[in-house]
């Protein structure tokens, strides 16, 4: 169902804020916080200014990228149309589907992003020429 995927299909959600005066907590339990089981877990983060992460699609995996310090724009992309989303908070976060193309940009200082995905490392399972992505899309 990958290639059928739209922009449409990311979205924002709401993450849990739990506020204490000692400081706050956002909890992420896989499929309550997060629509899949949570196999993977890796956050990026040092980016030199003016440089991108991702880049590249996925078959079968879905991520789910949150700015749990500083802020970071994602592209995204169905072969169609493209959309940007801003993530600037710790407590919400960009579901990006399998078979959507995605790139981290625009990185602020000390920015984070942490990435959440519903199956382990695959080399097979990314697409990291946009032009295979396109050939994919159009199968």
């Amino acid at each position: 169902m990958s290639k059928y995927t739209t922009i449409q299909d990311c979205r924002l959600i709401d993450l849990r804020k739990i506020h204490d005066p000692r400081g706050n907590l956002t909890p992420i339990e896989g499929g309550l916080d997060v629509p899949f089981e949570i196999k993977r877990v890796f956050y990026q983060y040092d980016v030199p200014g003016g440089e991108s992460r991702g880049a590249h699609a996925h078959i079968k995996d879905q991520q789910f990228l949150i700015a749990v310090s500083g802020a970071f724009e994602v592209l995204v992309d169905d072969g169609l149309n493209s959309k940007v989303f801003t993530l600037n908070r710790p407590y919400y976060g960009l579901l990006v589907p399998p078979g959507i193309w995605s790139a981290e940009q625009e990185f602020s200082s000390g920015s984070v992003c942490l990435v959440l995905t519903d199956n382990g490392y695959d080399a097979a399972d990314y697409i990291r020429d946009y032009d295979e992505f396109i050939a994919y899309k159009q199968k």
